[in-house]
């Protein structure tokens, strides 16, 4: 009988590691799943921070440039003016009723003494 019990000890031992070796197998597995879900969730979470954060700066951006103390002094319209400025006297029209300039004459050489 002494045979007996060593053997059943033996098998019960090697039942008994094999539940903790399954146990610790599965706790591992769910830890990894477990931390998948946790980086997944940090990764969609930073950039949704990140994108606000750059929304804002450029809407930030807009607002101190268009009303905010960078935005540019508005130019002063200027009024209108009510003087009449006198018309050019006309002048003789071209041949033919053209409105092209009248031909000059040009000009004769003048020559020089030798000396």
């Amino acid at each position: 009988m002494a045979a007996g019990g060593k053997a059943s000890s033996a098998k019960n031992r090697a039942a008994r590691e094999a539940r903790e070796r399954a146990r610790i197998y599965e706790a591992r597995m769910q830890q990894r799943q477990s931390q998948a879900r946790r980086r997944r969730r940090d990764g969609i979470l930073g950039t949704t921070i990140a994108g606000a954060v750059i929304v804002l700066a450029i809407a930030g951006q807009a607002l101190f440039y268009t009303v905010g103390p960078g935005a540019p002094e508005p130019a002063p319209t200027p009024e209108p003016t009510t003087t009449i400025s006198p018309s050019p006297a006309p002048t003789e029209p071209g041949p033919a009723g053209t409105d092209s300039p009248a031909p000059t004459a040009t000009p004769e050489p003048t020559t020089t003494p030798a000396g």
